[in-house]
């Protein structure tokens, strides 16, 4: 169950994002052409993707984190975020739903970050059989994923 002030934050981010990553941008190439209903629809828009993503469809969730990255982070590669983005609202609630956009296990230092605490404190949770290790190294992001989930239903 979500917060309405962890609705409020994701939906504050992702309109920042959007904003800052596409409209902004297309403002600058295109400075003869008013934003204003794209820059609102963002807004509306942004509030029911922040419903999605905290709502209680998880393949439904799984499909808008896909989308709003590939939009958000295009690349030729996969995206792999830096440690400091699984703070950001986005990434916070990406690290539930859909776990690691790329991989199917992180470093301890990645884990710590998706999981929000120290890589001594991943550390021990794999040591207690908290979280798993991966056999080519680290952490498998299910069990971050399955953490997550267990801490959120408390």
């Amino acid at each position: 169950m979500s917060t309405l002030s962890e609705h409020v934050d994701l939906r504050n981010d992702l309109i920042r994002l959007v904003t800052s990553r596409l409209l902004d941008p297309l403002e600058i190439l295109l400075p003869q052409a008013s934003l204003a209903d794209l820059r609102s629809s963002v807004r509306a828009d942004a509030d029911m993707w922040a419903a999605q993503l905290l709502g209680p469809d998880d393949a439904l969730a799984r499909q808008v984190t896909a989308r709003l990255l590939s939009v958000l982070h295009p690349g030729d590669t996969p995206f792999d975020p830096p440690e400091s983005w699984w703070a950001t609202p986005l990434g916070r609630v990406t690290a539930r739903r859909a776990g690691h956009p790329s991989k199917d296990h992180v470093s301890l230092g990645v884990a710590g970050a998706m999981l929000g605490i120290t890589r001594q404190g991943v550390h021990d949770l794999v040591n207690r059989a908290k979280l798993l290790r991966h056999p080519e190294g680290g952490v498998t992001v299910d069990s971050i994923r399955a953490r997550l989930s267990l801490r959120r239903d408390q």
